[in-house]
This record gives C-alpha cells, structure tokens and sequence, in this order.
C-alpha cells in the first residue's frame, strides 16, 4: 500500500476544498511545481492531481501546469478533473500523465470511456465519487442513479482495471476515512482500489494499513499533508510498514 499525496489546482494555485464545495476553499502559497517537488523528495511514488477548474467548468488553465510538474519529477503523475472527451485524454497522455481519472463519463457516456480504453487501457482510471452511497457526478453538484458499488462493477466489466473512491462527505473534512465502503468495492470487485477522502493524521494511516493491508492500493491524502498534520515521510513509513 503506498501514501499518495493530492495537488489540487484552481486558477493554476493550489488549492484544497472541504466536501467538493468552491465556497469552501483554501488557497496554498506554494507554487505546485515546487510542491510536487516537495512530495517527491520525501518519497512519494505516485502524485495525484486533480484539476478543479476543467471538474467544474469544463475548461482549464492549469493544463501547462500539470505539464510542468510531469516534466519536473521523475514519479508517475495521475491527473483527474473533468476529462469528458477524448481529446483532453489524448493530451494527458502525451504529457505523461501516467493515469488519467476520468468520473463522469463513466455515467454519462460509457462509449466514450469504451474509446478510451480501446487507446490506452493502462492508463485509465475511474473515480466513483459517492455522497449518501450514490455517485455524484460534474465536480460532485449533481447526483447519479448509480451507487458506487454498481458503478464498479459495470465499469470492470468494460475493462477498466483501476478505481478511486472517494467519500464526498469526509473529503478535505480530516474527518476520518470511509474504512467500510471502500473495502466493501475491493472485496466485492476485486478491482485496483485508491482511497480517498478524510484522512485526519497518522492514525488514520495506521488504521488502513491494519484493514487494508493487501486489499487497497494506495491511499490519497491532501489536506492532512498540506496543513502539516501528516508529515509525507512518517505516513511513508507506516503505509509501507515500517513503523
């Protein structure tokens, strides 16, 4: 299992949000890049970075900053936040984003997620973002038919091998994790699993290694890192059972 650490950008900052919500946000000094570079020297071997701006709008200005930070650090990139055609997908993955994460075309256009897979099955990834159990969709202010455990299995039958779970509610909440539903979607999928969402401090990162020790992949945290409450490489450590 290995920590990974979010960038989340708006207006090319970095920024974090409490539950999903623009209104609630907290903008960091820190230039990403250099923030990426932070992450990497404490031993990170994956960033996530979600790009807040295209999730809610469907346009951005971060895009030369994700390139900017792919091109600095010598980590694999994940990057997420409103790919909804296929050429945003494209031009992540000429950058080098080493995964994309796409979430609402999984509910709204299964054909075009059929077409990125047919491209680049490897580098897709899913992100079921669930409120109440039921997956929310276009930067989380609308809500699906779907719950997150049946969003899973239809998309491991079209082939998607990789899925983010997030809890909109413990979201940038420092609330503690949603343990449960997310060891539910790997025991019941057995589908690559990433957690997100509501991760506190240290304890939290004891208590997923002790239940989630060769079950989930990975878990992401941002806030807790950013506002000093988890230092990277202690939480480094434990997720990899050092300590």
């Amino acid at each position: 299992m290995i920590l990974i650490p979010a960038i989340d950008l708006m207006g090319k900052k970095v920024v974090r949000l409490t539950q999903g919500e623009k209104e609630r946000k907290t903008e960091y000094s820190i230039s990403p890049v250099e923030l990426a570079l932070r992450y990497q020297e404490a031993g990170a071997r994956l960033i996530h970075i979600v790009d807040l701006d295209r999730a809610f709008t469907g346009e951005s200005e971060n895009f030369e900053v994700i390139a900017e930070i792919i091109k600095n650090v010598s980590i694999p990139v994940q990057v997420g936040g409103g790919i909804r055609n296929i050429e945003s997908f494209r031009e992540l993955i000429e950058i080098g984003a080493s995964r994309v994460i796409v979430g609402t075309i999984a509910v709204t256009n299964p054909e075009l997620l059929e077409e990125m897979l047919t491209l680049d099955r490897d580098k897709v990834a899913v992100g079921i973002d669930a409120r109440n159990g039921w997956v929310a969709i276009k930067g989380w202010v609308e809500s699906s038919h779907y719950r997150a455990l049946d969003l899973a299995f239809k998309v491991k039958e079209m082939g998607v091998k990789t899925i983010i779970y997030t809890d909109i509610a413990r979201d940038g909440s420092l609330t503690g994790p949603n343990f449960i539903e997310t060891l539910k979607l790997y025991e019941e999928t057995g589908l690559r699993v990433i957690a997100s969402g509501g991760i506190s401090g240290l304890e939290d990162l004891r208590r997923w290694r002790e239940l989630g020790k060769n079950k989930i992949y990975g878990v992401i945290a941002g806030k807790a890192i950013l506002e000093g409450k988890i230092d990277l490489k202690e939480g480094i450590r434990i997720l990899e059972g050092e300590s």
